[in-house]
């Protein structure tokens, strides 16, 4: 991915997971490690709650999961606020039929302010009602 000097990649909960737990393209998100990095102020949230899950799931240990959160907190991530965007983050998960608090929609929250931004495929695994 090529960017421009002083453009910023956002990126999600899907992207920051794959630098800490193996997974499918994990070097695919490694690789963006490499570019300024930019995240909307659930990405922590939401990363823990993919944590949990892999967890629950048996995918990781408690230890793991531990080490995986602690390497997340130290990450190099601009963390762009979405308060003021509440309107936005609403209108915008109603449209997409997603819970507001999605980094789907924070994502979509920061592109409005015209930064480039990644995430891996849709995963319906995250939504709460599965």
């Amino acid at each position: 991915m090529t960017l421009r000097p002083g453009e910023r990649l956002v990126i999600d909960a899907s992207v920051a997971v794959k630098w800490v737990v193996p997974e499918p393209d994990s070097g695919r998100g490694e690789a963006l490690l490499d570019h300024a990095l930019v995240a909307p102020d659930v990405l922590f949230a939401e990363c823990a709650n993919v944590l949990w899950k892999k967890v629950r799931r048996g995918e990781l240990s408690k230890e793991e999961a531990d080490i995986a959160a602690q390497t997340l907190e130290q990450a190099d991530i601009t963390v762009a606020s979405t308060r003021g965007y509440l309107g936005l983050a609403m209108a915008i998960a109603i449209e997409l039929d997603l819970p507001a608090y999605e980094s789907g929609v924070g994502l979509r929250v920061i592109d409005a302010r015209n930064s480039p931004w990644a995430r891996s495929p849709p995963d319906c695994t995250n939504r709460p009602d599965t």
